[in-house]
């Protein structure tokens, strides 16, 4: 079992940490998707969730869940370098320039924001280049969330973010994005397991359609979100 077994408590600071409200930015981004539904590859619920969760499960528990999970246990651990060269990872394995400026946008966000609370590591960063993955360790890190919590939690926001996304570009109804959000669970259950129990050797990241797709939206015409 992981550990963070549940002991009944509701980590709220996790809630928090994954809330829409977190002024670091992420609803400004699509990950490609609005390419996606521009492109005619997303057109309605159902290709919307397997563009959404096939992604998550498929992609981002291999590369980002992954080295996320291993920078939660460095910092538990104290280990500067192992989290610094799982963060180096992760940066390096960003398929795009619109995909890395989310990255490093979000992040420079969220690390302001916590240096602001008085996070004593946010503020030892300051100025570092981090992924928001990263960011999102430190912050989870101070407020003692476990990492497999942390990890349920980030995937979460992806995939929310993603679903708003959806709901605005496809467009889907509000019921259609629930029912997505809801499908959703089991699949991070999934891919946060896989996630936690990869090799080095396994983790890395094939997704050559969001690549694509967000390689040709920095150039695409007419935008919503940014790039």
């Amino acid at each position: 079992m992981t550990d963070d077994v549940l002991s009944g408590e509701l980590p709220l600071h996790l809630l928090r940490l994954v809330s829409p409200s977190q002024p670091v930015g992420g609803f400004s981004y699509s990950r490609g998707l609005e390419w996606a539904v521009h492109a005619g590859t997303v057109t309605d619920e159902a290709s919307a969730n397997g563009w959404i969760l096939g992604l998550l499960e498929h992609s981002y528990a291999d590369l980002d869940g992954a080295l996320f999970w291993r920078m939660c246990h460095a910092l538990r651990n104290d280990d500067d370098a192992a989290f610094f060269a799982a963060d180096a990872w992760l940066a390096a394995g960003r398929e795009s320039r619109e995909l890395e400026l989310e990255d490093r946008r979000m992040s420079e966000s969220l690390l302001g924001l916590l240096a602001d609370l008085d996070v004593a590591r946010a503020k030892t960063s300051a100025g570092q280049l981090l992924t928001y993955p990263a960011a999102f360790a430190i912050a989870a890190d101070h407020w003692k969330v476990a990492p497999m919590s942390a990890l349920r939690g980030l995937m979460w926001s992806v995939v929310e973010g993603q679903v708003a996304a959806a709901i605005r570009l496809v467009p889907l109804g509000h019921t259609s994005g629930q029912r997505i959000l809801i499908a959703a669970v089991p699949v991070i259950e999934r891919a946060a397991q896989k996630a936690a129990t990869l090799s080095d050797d396994d983790i890395g990241n094939v997704a050559p359609a969001m690549a694509m797709a967000s390689a040709w939206h920095e150039t695409q015409y007419s935008r919503l979100f940014r790039s």
